[in-house]
């Protein structure tokens, strides 16, 4: 059976679905756009390894060629939720609009899967000299479970690593983490006429806040990096919720806050430091104080500008390796031995939203780039570099 062609495969993609998300009613599993991937990348005549991470989710590892080195081209293979209502095509049908791809991860990311092979098709009649891996993960949009458990086996993978985020095409060498927290904070009610009859979980939050938001002013006067646009580390309470009435005192409080790490900010530090704020509140308030991550952080990523792959990848874009807010699997395959980049043909400004699209003028751009570090990665000999 002939291989479909480049655009067949993106809308084949776009209509396997691969909701990845917190809410157990929309998460969905993504073996079908793994089973597409494995299926044309095995009839090219690579070695595919479907690796189950949780059930239903899984990770493809394919790899053309062996031995140490080589590329690895890398994205993930979910998608955010999406409220059909919203869209003025079908989500799930690849539809040109205005020189567009229209569809669910079209920019963010299954379309990049389908560029890769478009790209490597003409050259493996070719001696590699060094191995090609094509990575597939799980679940980056919600736990990034798949890059977690690939990070946490350990095994090498290739010298360098291209993923394929939405960059425009545009090197992309650091980002922030992202870290999603919780803290609960379980007091006594009673009756709002005497406050000794309870302890105020609420009046103990506020404490809390108070401590963080010198925490954060603390950080944004120790931590900068003019490479981002909001050049310091940010902390947002995103939602509180707590009490009942007004005439009780508050008996629990919830908050949830969002912190976004520059590199070179340890997450374990940061929760560390947040912890000793809170024992003594605890303390005082005679409160007890839940405080733990609504999911594990992505890390922070930074890949050193005078990288190897850097000096490629800016020498054949024509630009200067940037930073970017977004956080993605980078930190993940760098822990496995690989200079690693963000590089991707999509615009992060239209992803995660109604009429998701990839502009067709990236197409052919995206194809001749990623022949080219195939070419220089795989094909050329070490000592030519």
């Amino acid at each position: 059976m002939p291989l479909p062609t480049m655009k067949e495969q993106f809308a084949a993609l776009i209509a396997a679905p691969s909701v990845s998300c917190t809410q157990p009613a929309l998460d969905q599993s993504n073996r079908a756009v793994i089973d597409l991937l494995a299926t044309w990348l095995g009839d090219l005549g690579f070695a595919c390894d479907i690796q189950q991470v949780t059930p239903g989710k899984f990770n493809l590892l394919a790899s053309f060629g062996s031995g140490p080195g080589g590329l690895v081209l890398a994205g993930h293979s979910d998608t955010v939720p999406f409220d059909e209502s919203l869209w003025k095509t079908d989500p799930l049908k690849l539809t040109e609009v205005d020189g567009r791809w229209v569809g669910l991860g079209s920019c963010d990311m299954k379309g990049f899967f389908a560029l890769v092979i478009e790209a490597i098709k003409p050259m493996l009649d070719k001696p590699f000299k060094q191995p090609l891996l094509i990575l597939a993960t799980c679940d980056e949009e919600s736990s990034m479970a798949g890059a977690r458990a690939l990070a946490e086996a350990g095994r090498p993978l290739g010298r360098a690593a291209i993923i394929g985020e939405p960059t425009g095409l545009k090197p992309i060498r650091l980002h922030k983490g992202v870290m999603m927290e919780r803290i609960h904070i379980l007091g006594r009610s009673g009756h709002s006429s005497d406050p000794s009859l309870g302890h105020s979980a609420l009046e103990a939050m506020h404490d809390v806040i108070t401590e963080l938001k010198g925490l954060r002013q603390q950080w944004q006067l120790e931590y900068r990096n003019p490479q981002f646009s909001v050049p310091h580390p940010t902390m947002n309470f995103g939602c509180i919720h707590g009490g009942d009435n007004p005439n009780r005192i508050c008996g629990q409080c919830s908050l949830e806050f969002d912190l976004r790490p520059l590199p070179g900010m340890d997450p374990h530090m940061l929760r560390a430091a947040i912890m000793q704020k809170l024992q003594p509140l605890a303390e005082l308030h005679q409160v007890k104080i839940d405080y733990a991550p609504l999911f594990p952080e992505a890390p922070p990523f930074e890949q050193d500008a005078d990288a190897e792959l850097v000096r490629v990848a800016e020498r054949l874009t024509g630009h200067q390796a940037q930073a970017v807010a977004f956080g993605t699997e980078a930190a993940y395959l760098q822990r496995l031995g690989c200079e690693t980049l963000v590089l991707g043909p999509g615009d992060i400004a239209c992803a995660h939203q109604p009429g998701e699209h990839l502009e067709m003028s990236r197409l052919e751009p995206t194809v001749l780039l990623l022949r080219q570090l195939v070419e220089y990665y795989c094909l050329t000999p070490a000592t030519v570099r």
